[in-house]
């Protein structure tokens, strides 16, 4: 099956009622983002187009590997000069093979066609990772004098205490907030609630905020629970996160090219470093699988490489 060597097909009528359902499996079932379900039926929908008239229980794994190797002709940005990249490569092999598990999973299929589809190796990207006292340094660029210079100074605090994601940081509650336990409770990804402990410096700097430039404020009632707002008394955005955080980055000169997931990462990696637990540092991420996590792992046996590199002895020529 190949779209250069037969006649273009209409899809498989099958293909519509089983991208639906896989839909309503993904969103229901593994409570994936609607942004993950999105990508997931692109791609599914992309295979349908490929398959050249053929149902999905028709396809082998020899039609994967050609849709693969021909995917870069279906609108991903992606690309290097030999096709797809590596990281998009294996997105779109997990979507297939997702999708196929959910076939066999509704008994449409006994087994996986796609279980054999190789994985392209991606090279580990370490992210990048500020230091406490960069962290200080972008603190003390906030213009403590404006109305917002608190607020942000809160968001920073609350960024890197509890290595919040920005959709979580912009939907925390006050309802949420338990300054006593030391705990906020946070709405992940797929709804799913966690608590994660907050420290001394980030409870006092989202009390004076409240207290001084939030209780002052007129807020729109529906948004009456929701923590850091905006100057019209309504929910922060993503994208004003990460204004205010290049902003900060611009003031401060850094080189290092920063975001708000910069916070995540150096919290998780400050964790790691410090001797934390594995499996505690996945539980306050909030992330679904240890592997994941165990990036931070390696940023530290990076830090420990430069450590033996810049004070052993025999570290240097």
């Amino acid at each position: 099956m190949d779209s250069h060597q037969n006649p273009q097909k209409e899809i498989d009528p099958t293909w519509k009622s089983r991208i639906k359902d896989f839909s309503y499996y993904l969103k229901l079932e593994k409570n994936l983002s609607a942004n993950s379900v999105k990508a997931y039926l692109a791609d599914i929908q992309n295979l349908a187009t490929y398959s050249q008239g053929l149902s999905p229980e028709e396809l082998i794994l020899e039609d994967f590997e050609r849709f693969v190797t021909k995917a870069s002709e279906f609108g991903f940005s992606d690309k290097s000069i030999d096709g797809l990249s590596a990281r998009s490569q294996a997105r779109l092999i997990s979507g297939i093979k997702a999708f196929y598990n959910f076939l066999v999973l509704e008994q449409h299929l006994t087994n996986n066609p796609s279980e054999l589809l190789e994985t392209p190796k991606i090279p580990m990207k370490l992210p990048e990772v500020l230091e406490p006292e960069e962290v200080d340094l972008l603190i003390a660029q906030i213009d403590l004098s404006s109305n917002e210079g608190h607020r942000n100074k809160a968001i920073i605090e609350t960024l890197y205490s509890c290595g919040l994601r920005v959709s979580e940081l912009v939907n925390l509650k006050i309802s949420g907030l338990f300054f006593e336990q030391h705990f906020i409770k946070v709405e992940g990804k797929g709804a799913k609630q966690r608590l994660v402990p907050i420290g001394e410096k980030a409870i006092r700097e989202i009390s004076y905020y409240i207290d001084f430039y939030r209780s002052r404020m007129k807020i729109n009632e529906e948004y009456r629970d929701i923590l850091f707002l905006n100057r019209r008394g309504k929910q922060l955005t993503r994208v004003m996160i990460f204004t205010i955080v290049k902003r900060l980055a611009a003031a401060a000169e850094f080189q290092k090219k920063i975001s708000p997931h910069t916070f995540r990462h150096s919290f998780a990696t400050a964790l790691v470093k410090g001797g934390a637990d594995l499996r505690a540092v996945q539980e306050m991420l909030g992330h679904e699988s240890i592997v994941t996590t165990e990036i931070y792992t390696h940023l530290d046996r990076e830090y420990l490489r430069q450590m033996i590199l810049d004070f052993h002895p025999r570290g240097k020529l």
